[in-house]
């Protein structure tokens, strides 16, 4: 799904949603410079595979946070992880670097990648900013009409603990 079927998809579910159409952005620092409503509600995206490459990961953490990947492993009894490659992000989400997205899980056709959402996102207000596939804009959910997307189309869910 690109941008404009990721805005049709929640209209015809009606998910209630808020867009921001804007400059392409490549990292949070660029994210940063933008006047977006809502900033508490950002989120950085890590996608990462094990040291097999046989299991995908998709971390959502708030965007001013650390990720201490040793724990993260130990937490959740991964192998040693590192972040996949432009060509995997393109072969498994279909996105580009910059435009990692929880919303990108649509595209993943095998449901190979496990999906683990900070769960400061379910806190008030409860919404989550993210990219609808695509860097040049930013979508607002709720963070539960998220979860609930990703887990209908297949993926695993887990909530982290901040």
């Amino acid at each position: 799904m690109d941008k404009q079927e990721i805005y049709r998809y929640l209209s015809a579910k009606n998910i209630w949603h808020e867009i921001v159409e804007h400059k392409a952005v490549y990292n949070m620092v660029e994210a940063a410079e933008i006047d977006l409503p809502h900033p508490e509600t950002s989120a950085k995206n890590l996608f990462l595979h094990d040291d097999k490459k046989r299991n995908y990961y998709l971390l959502t953490v708030k965007s001013n946070s650390r990720v201490d990947l040793k724990k993260f492993r130990q937490d959740n009894g991964t192998r040693r992880l590192s972040f996949a490659s432009a060509a995997e992000l393109h072969t498994i989400l279909k996105l580009i670097p910059g435009a990692v997205t929880p919303l990108g899980l649509l595209n993943d056709e095998e449901h190979k990648v496990q999906f683990f959402i900070d769960e400061f996102f379910l806190h008030q207000p409860g919404i989550i900013a993210v990219h609808p596939n695509d860097n040049t804009a930013t979508v607002w959910l709720k963070t539960t009409d998220l979860i609930e997307i990703v887990t209908r189309h297949g993926n695993p869910v887990k909530i982290m603990k901040s």
